[in-house]
């Protein structure tokens, strides 16, 4: 690796740090508005479905994959169907899993 590459990767972690940090830091002092921690409690929920809908929606990357035979999409719809009529969480998580396997290595469709 040159010193270049090490630059960037010092200087990223740096920010990172210091992001992190500040908020941490003034944590105690810091007031937000209502508004704000309104918007802020839907923070996790967007990270999250910004990281699984690529995945179940392209699963290799590049093509889209609406049809039966993908077993990310499966799994998601199971998962999703199983928290709107439960409520409970691992229900949700366990079910999903269990029909992405299933699709996946039961089935053998990919």
């Amino acid at each position: 690796m040159n010193w270049t590459l090490w630059a960037v990767i010092v200087g990223m972690a740096a920010v990172t740090f210091a992001i992190r940090y500040t908020l941490f830091g003034l944590g105690g002092r810091l007031q937000f508005s209502p508004r704000v921690r309104q918007a802020l409690r839907h923070v996790p929920v967007a990270v999250l479905t910004a990281i699984v809908v690529p995945m179940v929606l392209l699963p290799d990357g590049q093509h889209w994959d609406l049809s039966w035979r993908n077993p990310w999409l499966a799994g998601a719809l199971a998962s999703a169907a199983l928290a709107l009529g439960t409520r409970k969480l691992l229900a949700a998580i366990a079910g999903g899993m269990a029909v992405y396997l299933l699709w996946r290595f039961g089935v053998g469709v990919t």
